[in-house]
């Protein structure tokens, strides 16, 4: 196995030292599918489900794009990232919603 860049020669957690690395762009994508139980289905109507908290697909696309805009704070060792486009989009497929983000 090759060696871990988040590792030192110890064998201990470390961070990377990023100062003399070049901005560069970046993507990212990643995708979610939850399976729908029918009960929560048959809630479903104009591809948003709605309670008495408020709109679901809604309020998970806000967590969504806060959650990427706190990449460095949830994932040990990472650097600030600096975001310049965040989409959430949820689409409901037969039982399933697909949940894309792309940064």
């Amino acid at each position: 196995m090759g060696n871990l860049s988040h590792v030192d020669s110890a064998n201990k957690p470390t961070m990377v030292d990023v100062s003399d690395k070049i901005a560069s762009l970046r993507e990212a994508h990643a995708r979610s599918i939850v399976i729908l139980p029918a009960d929560v289905l048959s809630q479903l109507g104009d591809d948003e489900i709605t309670t008495k908290k408020g709109p679901v697909f809604a309020t998970a696309i806000i967590a969504g794009v806060m959650a990427a805009k706190k990449t460095h704070e949830l994932i040990p060792f990472c650097h600030p990232l600096g975001l310049d486009s965040c989409k959430v989009s949820i689409a409901v497929e037969g039982n399933h919603a697909v949940i894309d983000c792309r940064c």
